[in-house]
């Protein structure tokens, strides 16, 4: 019997249907119908199964094993500290989001009202009883809290509900390291989770307690004496010595990264950071407006390598799109430091396509945290902060009343649904309007010798006037501000000649 004989037949059938939709797409769109390497690393994903059933017993592992053990049947948790009742709501259905994504089945949620954590276990006594039993009816293996908990609200938390305990940074942190595929990618991640772990690491009982050294027979006599060092001290020791050297890695890397970034800065096209929140449908509007074939899935944080591809607007004029990992709530600080040279795309981008989930209940709170994390990356980066265009994705999925409510909140965004094509040219056609805004107005006397530069004028910039000299030829022109730069020595009488429009 083949592979083929023991596929189901509705299943059969349903990839038949996928198969041919793309095929129909790519043929539209006047791309190859061949699998992309997203569509490619998306099977790649689906194949994967997790084995239920395993033990989460607390036995003498150390603390890095034992936070790598595989999500499964999970009970959610948070605490209602602030805002509307809605937005709590909206809090747990992220975080159920969140746990699926890492593979997790959700069982139940429960939230509480208070001023604030419990110092101790996060939700209090009385609610971590509870919790227990939540815990033995659904035979849930796993707790995961809405918030960041300390050491010490973990290890207590744990001792009553007798389960792992799991934080929100560190299902993000799992979600992350499932899903990083580039080696920079793969390292910043690590990084983020060492630092997350170092100081929770801990063990249980006398574990982690043992301790070679001392005086014959008091700590087990013979080949055990001398200073020696308490397996928790030692298992942290070897985790700061792996991060540094990620963190070499990782500014070898950057080095990398910069210099693929200064190269495309001094080729004069213009950069456009495609950002937002995650799951916005920042792939699928990049794969929209460039035919760039990347992984696309109904997923949080699908992607977290940048992506970059060249593509032409109506005017003519060339554009280089970047693709972001995306933004949430409450982004854990570690994964800000890991890919502070990821994050970096933006500070260098001409433009910030600021991707907004119209679908989602409440997208006001989306952009806030997207602009706060960027606010904090530019900041870190002492740069100015590129212009703004926001773009209001998912209409084919949005709530018509809202939408409407939405068009008139945000009057410069542009409304698109990058899986229908809804809105895709207007978006198209606003992008050469605004890039042109961002032109530079310039006077130069290019000799005959540097032809190469005048052609990048007429690829790249808009020519106001010619006049051909002795000497050179005369220009005046609108160009991007980095050809505006590469400019500079040629400029009209020895003086650049350069005003913003």
């Amino acid at each position: 019997m083949t592979e083929a004989d023991d596929l189901d037949p509705a299943e059969e059938s349903r990839e038949g249907d996928v198969v041919a939709e793309h095929a129909a797409r790519m043929r539209r769109n006047g791309w190859s119908a061949e699998p992309t390497v997203g569509e490619l690393q998306l099977e790649d994903r689906g194949s994967l199964r997790r084995v239920a059933g395993l033990s989460t017993e607390l036995t003498d592992i150390t603390e890095v094993e034992y936070r790598q053990l595989r999500l499964e049947r999970v009970v959610l948790v948070g605490v209602w500290t602030s805002g509307s009742a809605a937005q709590a709501d909206a809090s747990m259905a992220e975080l159920a989001a969140l746990a699926e994504t890492a593979g997790s089945q959700v069982l139940d949620a429960l939230i509480q009202r208070r001023d604030r954590p419990d110092p101790a276990t996060y939700i209090g006594s009385g609610k971590a009883d509870e919790l227990r039993s939540v815990v033995l009816e659904t035979g849930a293996d796993t707790v995961i809290c809405d918030g960041e908990l300390t050491p010490a609200q973990l290890t207590a938390l744990e001792k009553v509900v007798k389960v792992k305990v799991i934080d929100r940074t560190a299902l993000i942190l799992d979600i992350f390291a499932q899903h990083a595929t580039s080696s920079e990618g793969k390292a910043q991640v690590a990084l983020a989770q060492m630092e997350y772990m170092l100081p929770r690491l801990r063990g249980w009982g006398e574990s982690m307690s043992r301790q070679a050294g001392g005086r014959a027979g008091s700590n087990g006599g013979v080949g055990l004496r001398g200073p020696g060092e308490t397996k928790i001290e030692t298992d942290r020791r070897r985790i700061r010595e792996r991060m540094a050297k990620l963190r070499r890695e990782i500014r070898e890397m950057k080095t990398a990264r910069e210099t693929k970034r200064a190269r495309r800065t001094s080729s004069g096209i213009p950069q456009v950071a495609i950002v937002g929140y995650t799951n916005a449908g920042k792939s699928s509007l990049m794969n929209a407006l460039t035919g760039a074939g990347i992984l696309v899935q109904d997923a949080l944080f699908a992607t977290l390598d940048p992506t970059t591809r060249r593509a032409e607007l109506d005017d003519g004029r060339e554009v280089v799109f970047t693709d972001t990992v995306g933004f949430v709530r409450h982004l854990p600080t570690q994964l800000v430091e890991a890919f502070r040279s990821t994050l970096e795309e933006v500070t260098g981008a001409d433009l910030l396509l600021h991707v907004v989930d119209g679908s989602d209940p409440m997208p006001a709170d989306q952009i806030k945290a997207v602009r706060e994390v960027i606010t904090d990356v530019i900041k870190e980066a002492g740069s100015a902060a590129p212009p703004e265009l926001l773009v209001v994705n998912k209409i084919d999925a949005a709530d018509p009343t809202e939408l409407t409510r939405l068009r008139g909140v945000l009057p410069d965004a542009e409304f698109v649904s990058a899986r229908t094509g809804a809105g895709i040219e207007e978006l198209r056609t606003r992008l050469a309007t605004v890039l042109g805004g961002l032109d530079v107005e310039v006077g130069v006397l290019l000799p005959y010798t540097r032809g190469d530069l005048l052609a990048r004028i007429h690829a790249d910039g808009r020519l106001l006037s010619t006049e051909h000299e002795e000497t050179g030829t005369r220009v005046r022109a609108l160009v991007p501000r980095a050809l505006a730069a590469a400019l500079s020595e040629f400029a009209d009488g020895g003086v650049p000649v350069a005003a913003e429009k």
